[in-house]
């Protein structure tokens, strides 16, 4: 591969790995062990919204929100706006992004495994300090272990699982920690529902995370790690036995060469963020997976995620019929990444990315115009627009959970070489991480200052990202993951101009400074009779 990466021996042209067209029993079980971290992510995210809509959680946390929720003449879009409450939601992302990079710098050393074993540990602990709360000073605390054990998850899960994912099964396989993101909110919404009237309910909300990040905990001890990262530690005949037991057949010297190839050009690079930065060939990756990022979370979809109950207070649906609708989005947000699963690999990220912006873009443009013809400060709207504002977030949600939600995790691990899958992965996360804080953390006074015009506002980043994707993402479907430089970015209409030239950025300064450092020859002339 050109640009740092590997030379594939192929020249290119791809091919096919025994046992690259099949999931094994193995890859299959070690993907779901893995994505039970997408599913601790989910119910996180997912309970955070329907607990701050509690009259008891928010008596006992934040009371000025309880008495400005029941207080009549309230203004409906300000009613949640509270730093405090927003900080709630918001916190977890702070924690995530500082996790996230510690895992960027200690993966090589370390593998992927022991992060998936140590996500579950943060977020174990993290479950049992909400749950037994007493102030809020406890419950800001239990939110930042919930974030070091989301950065320490989204910073591995997905890479971890598309290294040991087939090629042609990559798609497939790496979404579905987006689709157990998809269930863990679903089962919030359903644990919120059920437990919203319960005594102390809001305590069974927050706690019921330990369950699940128990049984990832014990799991974990029983899946394997890559042969990429076995082979990074100078384990080649363990990452070789890993690769025969996740293949299912012995015959993998092919693939194994592959990984080796690529192994031996990314331990060449000593410092992978300087080389992202200087190296101009690891440009294309970087920007479409920060910019991929950034969109992902500005289409709106966690304001939906994280304050689905209280957005449906907002428009005067009591607190039942609150959770009721959120349960109803997260049942199809749920069901609808499972087309993701069987599409990806057969049309396309392209195709997806590009048809659910349009259709997310048309649906936040509808709800934003019914809630400034239909939503004034103090009024509630009828019962039958607000059941038709539930259906067009349902589409908005149908349309994210088949494209940008599961997709932006793919296209993000399968892009950068090896050498600077790390760096580059965390890059993406950052900027996701830092984008969810800002949406958590400023929505509710958003709704509050900008009114309806705050689903504008996200429309405007959907019809960006979409032409976006239009003109500048190429598509990766199908191609190995260590040949996707040669495959993908060289060929591009725009992006090959970053491989033009060779030895350039941060490469050549290296070169030059190790010249610099050799003895000069002297070239010795006869001398003249």
């Amino acid at each position: 591969m050109a640009g740092g990466g590997v030379v594939s021996s192929s020249g290119g042209g791809g091919h096919d790995f025994p046992g690259s067209g099949k999931i094994t029993l193995r890859v299959g079980l070690c993907t779901i062990v893995a994505a039970l971290g997408g599913f601790l992510f989910g119910y996180d995210l997912g309970i955070a919204g329907g607990v701050t809509s509690m009259d008891e959680f928010l008596m006992t946390f934040f009371p000025k929100v309880y008495n400005r929720k029941h207080h009549a003449h309230e203004d409906n879009y300000c009613k949640f706006n509270d730093f405090n409450l927003q900080l709630f939601t918001s916190s977890l992302y702070l924690a995530a992004i500082v996790s996230s990079l510690i895992v960027s710098f200690f993966a090589k050393k370390l593998g992927r495994k022991i992060f998936i074993t140590t996500a579950s540990v943060f977020f174990l602990i993290g479950a049992i300090l909400n749950a037994s709360a007493q102030n809020l000073a406890m419950l800001i605390i239990g939110r930042l272990f919930l974030g070091l054990g989301l950065g320490c998850g989204n910073q591995t899960i997905p890479l971890y699982i598309s290294e040991i994912a087939p090629a042609k099964k990559r798609g497939f396989l790496n979404i579905c920690f987006q689709l157990l993101i998809t269930v863990g909110i679903l089962i919030a919404n359903i644990v919120n529902y059920f437990f919203s009237g319960v005594n102390h309910g809001w305590r069974f909300c927050l706690g019921g995370a330990a369950i699940p990040a128990f049984i990832l905990l014990v799991c974990s001890f029983f899946i394997v790690d890559t042969p990429a990262s076995l082979v990074e530690r100078n384990k080649e005949e363990s990452g070789k036995n890993t690769l025969k037991k996740i293949r299912a057949v012995d015959n993998v010297d092919a693939e194994f060469e592959e990984i080796v190839r690529a192994t031996g050009a990314a331990n060449k690079t000593k410092h992978p963020y300087m080389e992202l930065v200087f190296n101009r060939r690891n440009w294309p990756p970087l920007i479409s997976a920060i910019l991929i990022h950034f969109f992902q979370q500005f289409t709106g979809i966690n304001v939906i995620m994280f304050y689905a109950p209280v957005l449906f207070q907002t428009m005067g649906l009591g607190a039942n019929a609150s959770l009721l609708s959120a349960l109803i989005t997260g049942g199809v947000n749920c069901v609808s990444t499972l087309i993701s699963n069987f599409t990806v690999d057969r049309y396309g990220r392209r195709k997806l990315l590009i048809l659910g912006g349009l259709i997310m873009f048309v649906g936040q443009c509808v709800v934003g115009g019914i809630l400034k013809v239909t939503l004034k400060s103090t009024n509630a709207v009828s019962g039958g627009i607000a059941k038709f504002v539930v259906v067009m977030i349902c589409l908005f949600v149908c349309a994210f959970a088949w494209s940008w939600g599961p997709l932006g995790w793919l296209i993000a691990s399968e892009i950068f070489p090896l050498e600077t899958r790390n760096a580059g992965y965390f890059s993406a996360v950052f900027v996701n991480m830092l984008c969810t804080f800002i949406i958590g953390q400023f929505f509710l006074t958003m709704l509050c200052n900008w009114r309806s015009f705050t689903f504008f506002f996200f429309a405007i980043f959907l019809a960006l990202m979409t032409v976006f994707v239009f003109f500048l993402l190429p598509e990766t479907k199908g191609i190995p993951i260590d040949e996707i430089t040669d495959r993908a970015w060289k060929p591009h209409w725009f992006w090959k101009r970053f491989y033009s030239t060779s030895g350039d950025g941060f490469e050549k300064m290296e070169a030059n400074k190790s010249d610099t450092h050799k003895p000069k020859q002297v070239q010795l002339q006869p001398l003249d009779n």
